[in-house]
């Protein structure tokens, strides 16, 4: 019978872990699948050499893993601060180079043909956690305020839901009234518990009416309404057949991946340095580069300055441009980020590229359009907007958090189902 016992729990142990390691393999797949998706031609690398990448980026260097990390001072900031933005920003200025603010400005670009799809991996790279804080909410426009972007039929159904949901605060309101004027005066804990529910409910019904006087303001004119409606539907023909998928708005999943499809994109002068440096580095160490970000539309941007405080804001952040892309180098051993920092300090001599090493564990790359840099006469005029825009966006910082602390102070909690929802970090860029 003892044999019999253990025999059966031996069965079910190892049915369980069976069970359990195809569930973990089937997440593993889902969520690699989204990322394995970003290429505009076709790539003959799939899942598994996606997973084998990743891991061969993050496999322990052991003991050649350490070593003293000397930083080239190609890669170092300039004496002055802003200099090495302000280059940027120059070069953005001198080609008049286009940048996209959201979703819909990126799906623009990449319908003319300005981006192309960088694939999720090949033999020299992977993308590396690009795409990593992109949500599945809907997609928005990104101005002084966001507008959601949908469909007629779906705003309509949000200004029902705008007016079902007033009618039923103000009858609660009125409910609650009546019932704080039947109270007699020695009821004041009743009264005062009913004044807080009135006031509770006014708040809501506040923030209802805004909503909706927002909605008005982006699509309450004809002009503004035909404007949202061809740019939701440039956005739906993209969806239908990008990459050689087609994604359905409507589905939480495909809108998350479809921005994931679109943020892993770049303009060729980019994709050409990113190649070059990332075939040198796989010659050397036979790793793949880990390239952990790309394009980031401004409104991305806003999301990951969150947790990355090298993301900046300014009026033209240079990954807005598609010319920009970091190399993640968490894993690298000493002699490896030795290696690719002295390749990125060549290019840079040559004028190609500005570069720097960033302290989040990236090396961020800007590519030059024609191989040229821009002339120190130029970097120097760019040099005051560079600086004044970083101020603003620190001081529009400030206050947004400001903003938040009072909001959380006063308990006040939004819905996130509204189409159009107030930015209180973003000021208008057009």
């Amino acid at each position: 019978m003892r044999k019999r016992l253990l025999y059966v729990l031996l069965l079910v142990v190892t049915a369980t872990a069976v069970v359990s390691g195809v569930v973990r393999y089937r997440r593993q797949r889902h969520q690699l699948s989204i990322a394995n998706t970003a290429s505009s031609t076709p790539t003959p690398l799939g899942f598994e050499a996606y997973e084998a990448a990743v891991e061969r980026v993050k496999a322990d260097r052991g003991a050649s893993g350490a070593g003293a990390i000397e930083i080239p001072t190609e890669l170092q900031h300039y004496s002055e601060r802003h200099w090495f933005l302000a280059a940027q920003v120059a070069e953005i200025m001198k080609y008049n180079v286009q940048t996209c603010q959201d979703y819909i400005d990126l799906a623009a670009m990449i319908q003319r043909g300005e981006l192309v799809g960088v694939p999720s991996v090949t033999n020299t790279y992977v993308l590396f956690g690009v795409g990593a804080k992109a949500d599945d909410s809907v997609f928005t426009k990104y101005e002084d305020h966001t507008i959601g972007l949908s469909s007629e039929g779906q705003v309509k159904d949000e200004y029902r839901q705008l007016d079902e949901q007033r009618s039923k605060l103000q009858s609660e309101i009125a409910s609650l009234r009546s019932q704080a004027s039947k109270l007699k005066k020695r009821d004041n804990t009743r009264k005062k518990e009913l004044q807080k529910q009135i006031v509770a409910r006014e708040q809501e019904l506040e923030s209802n009416e805004k909503d909706k006087a927002l909605i008005d303001q982006s699509y309450g004119t004809a002009e503004s309404r035909q404007r949202l409606q061809r740019e939701f539907e440039s956005l739906q023909a993209l969806a239908k057949n990008f990459n050689g998928r087609s994604f359905n708005l409507e589905v939480p999943d495909d809108r998350q991946a479809l921005k994931i499809n679109m943020l892993s994109s770049l303009r060729p002068e980019a994709l050409k340095i990113l190649e070059e440096v990332a075939s040198s580095y796989h010659s050397q160490f036979d790793r793949p580069l880990p390239v952990s970000s790309l394009v980031r539309p401004e409104q991305y941007q806003h999301v990951l300055r969150r947790v990355n405080r090298n993301a900046v804001t300014i009026d033209t952040p240079p990954h807005s441009t598609g010319l920009a892309f970091d190399i993640d180098y968490r894993y690298m051993s000493a002699a490896e980020q030795t290696f690719l920092m002295a390749d990125l300090a060549r290019i840079k001599r040559e004028g190609r590229i500005e570069v720097i090493r960033e302290r989040n564990a990236n090396y961020h790359v800007f590519a030059f359009v024609n191989g040229t840099r821009p002339s120190d006469d130029l970097i120097t005029a760019s040099l005051d907007k560079a600086t004044e825009d970083v101020k603003e966006t620190h001081h529009s910082q400030e206050k947004a958090t400001a903003v938040v602390k009072n909001k959380k102070s006063r308990g006040r909690v939004r819905s996130g189902k509204a189409l159009v929802r107030k930015s209180n970090t973003h000021r208008k860029r057009r």
